[in-house]
């Protein structure tokens, strides 16, 4: 008899160990500001992975906890907590997804407002880094998840179909005179890009209205439509030509239409296969619904008007 219950003990750690080497460790998913995380949450979800969320407060979707498998909250300042909670869900691979606003990490009063952990005082005070621009402390990120033994990964690899495919996405096309201020934008975006400064300008009879820096594009549109009282000018916002597709992908949603409809923009100009658009039916019909023309292309020349 014991013999036997020996024999049935092993067998059934046998199984349980099979078990949980087939079922992969959960994805980790750093959550920002928008809709992309849930995106995201949703397709991994879709192809039977479990998904460990660390969002930040006061920017990402409350929503999101109903999406993924595990959920915890944490502040901008606190880099220690998120590798402690990946680390204990057993994540290998992670991916960031959603707006992260850097302005909070300029505030004078960040130290008190943020509270940082020592990790985040480390990375942001003892790493030597040239600039703090997006990519460089991105891929210092990066680094620091590496050396905890994570990988990261394009939160891409996991729903490609966001990326916005060729053509006039719009029943109104642009104007000549308008595809003419998006070739002109489109020059100056692109080089904004490689220099990692921003990826949308806003331009009327081809001249720059507003450059989007650390506020983000919803604030330069509306700037732009301060400067440009006449209204109908032209919004391009295009991927760097150095784009890292991990993070910091150009991304467009219904807030953006309702931004370019309250500032006066007519014209959307988007990189195909390299930007982001969300819930599209709904960007379109909203764009219909006010009259603003929408194009993704590889370059504005390839568009007919």
């Amino acid at each position: 008899m014991p013999t036997l219950l020996f024999k049935r003990l092993i067998k059934q750690s046998r199984s349980t160990t099979a078990h949980a080497a087939a079922t992969p460790p959960p994805i980790g998913l750093l959550a920002g500001a928008g809709r992309f995380p849930i995106h995201f949450a949703r397709a991994a979800r879709r192809q039977g992975l479990s998904i460990c969320c660390v969002a930040v407060r006061d920017m990402a979707e409350p929503s999101l906890v109903d999406e993924v498998d595990t959920f915890y909250w944490t502040g901008l300042g606190k880099m220690g907590r998120v590798f402690r909670l990946f680390r204990r869900a057993g994540v290998r691979e992670w991916v960031m997804a959603g707006k992260v606003h850097k302005v909070n990490l300029l505030d004078p009063r960040r130290l008190w407002n943020l509270l940082p952990d020592w990790r985040a005082l480390k990375f942001w005070y003892a790493r030597q880094r040239r600039d703090n621009r997006d990519d460089t402390l991105l891929l210092s990120l990066i680094d620091e998840f590496l050396a905890e033994g994570m990988i990261c990964r394009s939160a891409l690899d996991f729903c490609p179909e966001l990326l916005v495919t060729e053509g006039i996405l719009t029943r109104r096309k642009p104007t000549a005179t308008e595809l003419r201020d998006v070739e002109f934008g489109w020059e100056i975006a692109r080089e904004m890009g490689r220099l990692d400064i921003g990826q949308s300008v806003a331009v009327r009879e081809r001249a720059v209205l507003a450059v989007e820096a650390i506020e983000g594009t919803d604030k330069a549109i509306l700037r732009a439509g301060e400067l440009c009282r006449r209204s109908g000018f032209v919004v391009v916002k295009v991927a760097k030509p150095q784009q890292d597709m991990r993070f910091d992908v150009p991304t467009i949603g219904t807030a953006t239409i309702e931004t370019m409809r309250q500032a006066g923009a007519r014209v959307l100009a988007i990189e195909a296969g390299r930007t982001i658009l969300l819930d599209q039916p709904e960007v379109v019909a909203l764009a219909d619904r006010y009259g603003i023309a929408i194009i993704a292309c590889r370059h504005p020349a390839s568009v007919a008007a």
